[in-house]
């Protein structure tokens, strides 16, 4: 393990070597324009990129997105460091420092490993994280900018975790009937503003009955959408290989060649 720790310590030397050439004064026009909020969009462009390198189960691509995330995250917080905010090696004490304090079964006297338990106290720790910085609320410290689905498995996470929360599935699936008869009404009565807002809080019960099943809708719909995608770019290809054109087949041919490429039993 230490090698492995010299070797990426002298790797991210390297990067952040090119990082301070590339902000010199003969440097990158480019780079040297840009500022910690220029570099947001780039940020989140890149963590997708390695979300679907990780997800597609693409080990070299994960590595390579893995890469440019970190290249990112360095180049921030140099320009952090440059403009004498903060410093690179203030973060990362900083973080070491945070995840030794919510890791006491592993850093401190507590010998607890029951999962449930250790969320318990590490919801506990960060209450108490938040008040020493001015965030009393449960959901003060919730990004603000997480995409929405993600965001209803994080309210309804921390929602449990402060026992706000139905007190068993069969009453959570009850309320899923109601949202969904809800929903159904809404749409029966021609009203579309009511008919979105049923559609979301049925979403949001649902995104809870998966969080406890140990399920992220996030994570789930992805895979969802992947799916999907690789089939019916398989669908093209069947049809194309028999001189057919998609656009002009009717739902019932489509649903066949739909169900041939079911057939073969590929669930990617």
């Amino acid at each position: 393990m230490s090698d492995n720790h010299d070797a990426a310590a002298a790797a991210m030397q390297e990067l952040l070597g090119v990082i301070d050439a590339l902000l010199a004064p003969d440097g990158c026009p480019w780079d040297k324009e840009q500022t910690p909020v220029s570099m947001c969009d780039y940020l989140i462009e890149e963590a997708f990129e390695l979300v679907e390198g990780i997800r597609s189960d693409n080990d070299r691509e994960a590595m390579e997105e893995l890469g440019d995330v970190l290249f990112i995250v360095l180049f921030i917080a140099t320009l952090y460091q440059r403009a004498g905010t903060h410093t690179l090696a203030e973060s990362a004490r900083y973080s070491t420092a945070k995840m030794i304090s919510r890791h006491p079964h592993v850093f401190g006297d507590s010998q607890t490993k029951d999962v449930n338990a250790i969320l318990d106290t590490w919801e506990a720790i960060k209450r108490k994280e938040n008040k020493k910085v001015g965030r009393k609320r449960v959901f003060d410290s919730l990004p603000k900018g997480l995409p929405p689905l993600l965001k209803a498995y994080r309210i309804n996470s921390k929602a449990a975790r402060n026992t706000f929360t139905w007190d068993s599935d069969e009453a959570l699936e009850a309320q899923l009937a109601d949202e969904w008869r809800e929903w159904r009404e809404a749409l029966d009565s021609g009203d579309a503003a009511a008919s979105e807002q049923e559609f979301g809080d049925y979403l949001f019960t649902l995104v809870e009955l998966g969080r406890r099943k140990g399920i992220k809708a996030n994570s789930a719909l992805d895979f969802a959408n992947q799916k999907f995608l690789n089939r019916f770019g398989k669908m093209e290809e069947l049809a194309e290989s028999r001189g057919l054109a998609l656009p002009d087949l009717d739902l019932d041919a489509m649903n066949a060649l739909w169900d041939e490429v079911k057939a073969d039993g590929d669930e990617s």
